[in-house]
């Protein structure tokens, strides 16, 4: 039986090419549909929905493509999206949660050198996209990258220039595709599935910092009047100072006022033991919500999604701390 499948581009460096300003994603939808090399009972469209430097994704973007996705739901077995790679984790997220419950596989992915240039990493990541999409017995949201793929929630790009610019950050990758051939590491777990949101939304009106020392308590009499939620990059396991400029009674004051404090660490891996240190037990007794080992990528995105469904801080805080997407949990 022939398996259909939609590949919609964004853009990215993957449809990039020289202009007097620098590289920009010019290169037509089309030519890139003509690198994939799919089988004989694989049947490929193509869906050229946008062409963005993925610097200039943004939440309205990822609704789009998640509208894309289920709109087309019934027509095919699963979805290719080309991104650039800068956001990209950010965009896998997102259409983690706002595809939550999707039983086909949707699958992110794009290149480091533009597609037509010498040493591009575009063809073979395009190609390997198409043999995990059309293999997996996975649904939900991937990334495919250099030979592995990883899910969505999970992904964070961690270089620059190198091929191998993404890592699975508290997770196992689930296979890797060497010379067409796929090989499954790891098969999560189905999760249960713990909400049913009636429409495709996101609260974007959130605010993230990134602690330093220094760093005054002033900052939260504007969030309190402008923000729905607070992510903060802590120190370490969770801990924020609490003598000298002492955070501590911002959070309170935030949530306090209704607005969920997620703490999160600046350490990309091995998540956070809030509870080790007294640093970290003072910011849970005045209202932050523990990340576990989420990756930022995803809290941002999850924030996002859970804000639009609900605006009680308990219930965002409940579900928050619950791994969705196998966003969190694994370490």
């Amino acid at each position: 039986m022939t398996k259909k499948y939609l590949v919609i581009t964004t853009g990215g460096t993957i449809a990039s090419a020289v202009t007097d300003k620098g590289l920009a994603p010019t290169i037509p939808a089309e030519e890139i549909f003509a690198y994939f090399k799919p089988k004989d009972d694989v049947e490929l469209a193509i869906d050229p929905l946008m062409a963005k430097d993925s610097t200039n994704m943004q939440p309205e973007d990822w609704l789009a493509v998640a509208e894309t996705v289920k709109k087309n739901a019934d027509e095919y077995d699963g979805f290719i999206v080309t991104h650039g790679t800068d956001t990209m984790a950010y965009t896998a997220s997102a259409l983690s949660y706002l595809l939550y419950g999707f039983d086909k596989p949707v699958v992110l992915t794009g290149s480091q050198v533009p597609l037509g240039m010498q040493y591009t990493d575009a063809e073979t990541n395009l190609q390997d996209a198409l043999i995990f999409v059309s293999e997996t017995d996975l649904k939900g949201v991937f990334i495919v990258f250099n030979g592995l793929a990883m899910v969505g929630t999970r992904a964070v790009k961690t270089k620059t220039q190198s091929y191998d610019a993404f890592e699975s950050i508290n997770f196992p990758y689930v296979a890797r595709i060497i010379h067409g051939k796929m090989n499954t590491l790891y098969q999560p777990i189905n999760e249960e599935i713990l909400i049913h949101p009636k429409e495709l939304a996101l609260d974007t009106n959130i605010f993230m910092l990134k602690a330093f020392p220094g760093m005054t308590v002033d900052i939260f009499d504007y969030l309190a009047e402008h923000a729905h939620g607070v992510i903060i990059e802590s120190f370490g396991n969770g801990g924020l100072p609490f003598e000298r400029r002492n955070l501590l009674p911002g959070i309170q004051k935030l949530t306090e006022a209704g607005i969920p404090v997620v703490i999160t660490t600046q350490i990309l891996e091995e998540g956070q033991d809030i509870s080790l240190y007294e640093v970290g037990q003072r910011v849970v007794e005045a209202g932050g919500i523990t990340a576990g080992d989420m990756n930022t990528e995803a809290i941002v995105a999850k924030l996002m999604w859970l804000l639009a469904y609900t605006d009680d801080i308990e219930e965002i805080t409940e579900l928050l701390q619950k791994s969705i997407a196998h966003d969190m949990g694994f370490v």
